[in-house]
């Protein structure tokens, strides 16, 4: 079970990520979503299911979006309404800024521990307007005594630039985090400096370390790649040129993947660091959706 592995601190965890439909979707094609997001989902070797909580990223960047920005249902609800038949824990995401101190409450009294677990995420920018700062949703999730598990989100590719991103973790765990989720990695390298301040950290200050979930994405077109450098995922210029140079992009990018999973578990078990991973894909296009699946099977295998 997914929220006892993470009480136990266990490596190996394997999440996959969606995004719920947009808003305005017709009753028809949501259920027909849902109907698909099951087939294939029932068939995986996952210990549990994400589902996101996107908001409009645009004041972190003055680079115009190639996606266009629309609101998704509520993950919760459609967690419950739509994937209810889906006996997978869910980890619900809640992009805090959105929500008042009671909607963020209620939500916690309604999530059962025994089946979800939550991560919180904090503004996009400092510039961004928010209802509740990510400091005062973790207060808030201490003040009400939820028991659900609270998860945090870390960047690696963060570290190169402020070299303090393993102190943001630590913080985060101080205020009740039991695991974190990565954004998107491509940079390997990047993800494994973090890896090893924060195992020397936790070893220097006798913090045990919980499980890091490195978020794994295929990118199956120029597009897609524009967009996942536009969220700020970090490619390394090499390996931009080999996805844009590419036959297959998008089987280059599972390759890739993979490869980077491989040393990344290699690095954090000659440690004892319990990792695990997260597979999504940013594109809805089938192709993309299906070689994400492809990837999940690969790395559980």
């Amino acid at each position: 079970m997914l929220i006892e592995k993470i009480k136990n601190k266990a490596s190996g965890i394997i999440l996959y990520g969606i995004t719920p439909p947009k808003r305005g979707t017709s009753p028809e094609k949501i259920e027909g979503i849902a109907s698909r997001q099951i087939q294939r989902l029932q068939s995986l070797n996952v210990d549990g299911l994400i589902l996101y909580d996107i908001q409009d990223e645009k004041s972190r960047t003055s680079e115009e979006r190639p996606f266009p920005f629309i609101e998704t249902l509520d993950a919760f609800s459609y967690s419950e309404t739509h994937l209810h038949t889906l006996s997978i824990p869910k980890v619900v995401y809640r992009a805090v800024g959105k929500y008042s101190p009671s909607e963020l409450s209620q939500f916690l009294k309604k999530a059962s521990s025994k089946n979800h677990a939550t991560v919180f995420v904090g503004a996009s920018s400092k510039s961004q307007a928010v209802t509740m700062s990510i400091d005062e949703a973790y207060q808030l999730k201490a003040e009400t005594k939820n028991d659900i598990l609270l998860g945090g989100v870390t960047i690696p590719e963060r570290h190169r630039s402020k070299g303090d991103e393993h102190i943001r973790v630590f913080k985060k765990i101080s205020q009740g985090c039991s695991f974190f989720v990565s954004q998107g990695v491509y940079d390997v390298n990047a993800s494994k400096d973090f890896l090893s301040e924060y195992y020397y950290y936790g070893l220097q200050h006798e913090v045990p370390l919980v499980p890091i979930l490195f978020t794994l994405t295929p990118c199956g077109s120029l597009k897609t790649l524009q967009f996942m450098k536009w969220l700020g995922i970090s490619i390394p210029k090499w390996l931009e040129n080999d996805l844009i140079h590419s036959q297959d992009i998008l089987q280059k990018s599972v390759d890739v993947s993979e490869q980077n999973w491989r040393e990344l578990k290699s690095f954090a078990d000659e440690k004892g660091i319990p990792i695990g991973c997260n597979i999504e894909s940013v594109a809805i296009r089938k192709v993309e959706i299906e070689a994400s699946i492809a990837l999940l099977r690969r790395v559980s295998a």
